[in-house]
């Protein structure tokens, strides 16, 4: 080894140190350990959680024409935060929101949250970050956030 080499080997070591992983990943929140604003009315035990970490609860049970893969879906939706911040919402006399369902138009949990929902019903949703806007964000929605949605189904076609 010339002495060119080794005398690079201790300094190549220690940028490599300098360098290393400080492992200050983003601690993803868990929607088991977080704490839900009270205006929210969130009780997990009256949930009931899919597959994938979404929690779901019917608020009014529809009895319409049933949602579901390559239907357009109508819906008006709040999506809030668990501070209860708004993010987003769109009461009357906005325009009802419609998408492709199971097109991927809208985040995963949105799509899976209105999946199954008939006419008529009204479901909360609360969304991991994984099936939401993950490390992204989005707007007002911070990177790796819980998202709260509720959504009434107004049409399905």
């Amino acid at each position: 080894m010339s002495l060119r080499l080794r005398s690079a080997v201790p300094l190549v070591l220690a940028l490599l140190t300098a360098c290393g992983s400080d492992n200050t990943a983003p601690s993803v929140p868990t929607i088991e350990e977080t704490t839900f604003d009270a205006a929210l009315g969130i009780d997990l035990a009256t949930f009931t959680k899919n597959a994938n970490g979404l929690y779901f609860k019917e608020l009014v049970v529809g009895t319409g024409t049933l949602a579901q893969d390559g239907k357009q879906v109508g819906v008006r939706y709040k999506g809030q935060l668990p501070d209860a911040f708004v993010f987003d919402e769109n009461p009357p006399p906005k325009p009802v929101f419609s998408f492709l369902l199971g097109a991927g138009e809208v985040v995963p949990g949105f799509d899976q949250g209105t999946r199954g929902m008939r006419i008529g019903g009204k479901r909360q949703v609360i969304i991991p970050p994984v099936l939401g806007y993950g490390s992204r964000g989005s707007g007002d929605v911070p990177p790796y956030s819980i998202l709260i949605f509720t959504i009434d189904l107004i049409s399905v076609q």
